[in-house]
C-alpha cells in the first residue's frame, strides 16, 4: 500500500514537468511550421493539400457567385470542383416604366428569367509560379460538367383602374382581361397585354410583379457546360487564397430556351467572365 502511494505521488509531481514540455514541444512545432511557410514564400514555392474557397463574377449577359474545393494532386497540378450559380440577362432587355402611371418598371416581352446553375469538375495546370513572396502565380483551368437552366416565368402585374381589380399575367397564360376602353367593354387576351405592355390600354396599369412571383412555375431544362480560364493568384501568404481569373465557359441545353418574345430561343451560349475569389488552403 506503501509503494503505490509513493508510485501516485510521483507521477503526480511529474505531471506538470510534462505539460510544460508539451507546451513547449507544440510551440516549437509552431515556430517550424512558420519557418518552412516563411521559406517557401521566398522562395515563391505554394505548396498545399486543399483549398476552399467562394467568389463571384461578372459575365458578358450577366452575374454570378461560386464555391470551390481544390484538391492537389502533385506540385503543379489540382483538381477544382465547383458549385456555380448566376443569373443569364438578354442583351436585348429593356428596362421600361409607363410615362403617364407610377408603376415599377418592367420589361417589355421577357418570357422568364434565366438562372444557370453548374457543378463540374476542372484540372489545375501551374503555369507560372511566384518569384518571391510578394509575387503572382498563374495557372491554367480547363474542365466542365452539368448545367441546369432554371427558367422562372416572368410575370406582369395589371390593374384594371375602372374596375380596381389586379391580376398576375404572363407570356404563357391563356386567360384573358375584361377591359374598358373608349367607352366599351372588351375581352383582351392575357398574350396581348404581355406583349405590348399594356400601354395602349387607357384603363390598365401595368407594372414589374418583384422578385417573389413565379416560383411556383419554375422549369428546368439540363444540358452541359465547358470552360477555360487563367488564374492569377496575388495572396501574400500561402496559406490564403486572393485570385482574379478571366476565362470562357460555353453551355448547350437539350432544348432551346426562351427568353424574349422577339427574338429567337437558343440551346448554344458562350459567355466571358472576370471573377474574384477568396479562401484559404491547407
Amino acid at each position: 500500500m506503501r509503494k503505490l502511494f509513493f508510485i501516485c505521488l510521483a507521477v503526480i509531481a511529474t505531471l506538470p514537468s510534462l505539460a510544460q514540455k508539451s507546451k513547449k514541444e507544440r510551440k516549437d512545432e509552431r515556430k517550424q511550421r512558420i519557418n518552412a511557410l516563411i521559406k517557401q514564400e521566398e522562395e515563391g514555392v505554394i505548396a498545399y493539400h486543399k483549398h476552399n474557397a467562394f467568389g463571384f463574377k461578372l459575365t458578358s449577359d450577366g452575374y454570378g457567385a461560386f464555391f470551390e474545393i481544390g484538391r492537389s494532386t502533385s506540385i503543379k497540378k489540382a483538381l477544382l470542383f465547383q458549385l456555380d450559380i448566376s443569373e443569364r440577362k438578354h442583351p436585348k432587355e429593356d428596362k421600361q416604366t409607363n410615362p403617364t402611371l407610377p408603376t415599377s418598371p418592367f420589361i417589355y416581352g421577357k418570357i422568364s428569367y434565366f438562372y444557370p446553375v453548374k457543378l463540374g469538375v476542372q484540372q489545375q495546370i501551374l503555369l507560372g509560379n511566384k518569384t518571391n513572396r510578394n509575387g503572382i502565380s498563374v495557372t491554367g483551368n480547363f474542365g466542365g460538367g452539368l448545367t441546369l437552366a432554371l427558367l422562372r416565368p416572368y410575370n406582369l402585374e395589371v390593374n384594371d383602374l375602372s374596375k380596381g381589380k389586379r391580376k398576375l399575367i404572363r407570356y404563357e397564360s391563356n386567360d384573358s382581361t375584361l377591359v374598358s376602353s373608349s367607352g366599351q367593354a372588351t375581352y383582351v387576351p392575357d398574350s396581348v397585354l404581355f406583349t405590348n405592355g399594356g400601354l395602349l390600354i387607357n384603363s390598365l396599369q401595368v407594372s414589374g410583379s418583384g422578385l417573389g412571383k413565379g416560383w411556383g412555375q419554375m422549369k428546368v431544362t439540363p444540358g452541359l457546360y465547358a470552360k477555360a480560364a487563367l488564374r492569377f493568384d496575388f495572396g501574400k501568404y500561402n496559406e490564403m487564397l486572393n485570385a482574379l481569373e478571366v476565362g470562357l465557359t460555353g453551355e448547350v441545353y437539350s432544348k432551346k430556351v426562351p427568353q424574349l418574345v422577339y427574338s429567337k430561343p437558343k440551346q448554344f451560349f458562350l459567355s466571358a467572365y472576370v471573377s474574384i475569389m477568396f479562401g484559404r488552403r491547407k
